[in-house]
């Protein structure tokens, strides 16, 4: 088993995560840290906007899935994490959306409110397991 860092981004480094881990056996399963609302260089982005926050989240998720030669064509389970479980609700069409235009939908796991994220303004957080 080989296991390798994804890491489009460098902003992480100092919380001691990388984006993503790919392992590689007789398949290759990449994990995928939180994704969040969280720009380039590591800003929070549309605070106080669930729909848009859904919408970078799922950006980033593509970046760090194509980082290891992924699409949401791979991902097998996906997790949400948020502080407004009603609003990701109304705004959780973005995601479904996202996987459809992939012809996929991955197996839906835990789905949770919580007090908060990791950066106050964050509302949503995606974790993700994508396998070749």
């Amino acid at each position: 088993m080989k296991r390798s860092a994804v890491n489009p981004w460098t902003w992480q480094e100092p919380f001691g995560y990388s984006q993503g881990v790919l392992v590689k056996g007789p398949h290759e399963t990449l994990y995928v840290a939180g994704q969040c609302s969280i720009d380039a260089d590591g800003n929070v982005v549309h605070a106080g906007d669930m729909t848009a926050q859904v919408g970078q989240a799922v950006d980033n998720l593509e970046t760090v899935l194509g980082a290891a030669g992924l699409t949401l064509a791979n991902v097998v389970r996906y997790d949400v994490y948020t502080t407004d479980l009603d609003g990701y609700l109304a705004s959780s069409h973005v995601l479904s959306e996202r996987f459809a235009a992939w012809d996929n939908l991955p197996a839906g796991g835990i789905l949770t409110q919580v007090g908060r994220l990791a950066m106050p303004p964050l509302m949503v957080e995606l974790v993700a397991t994508a396998t070749r």
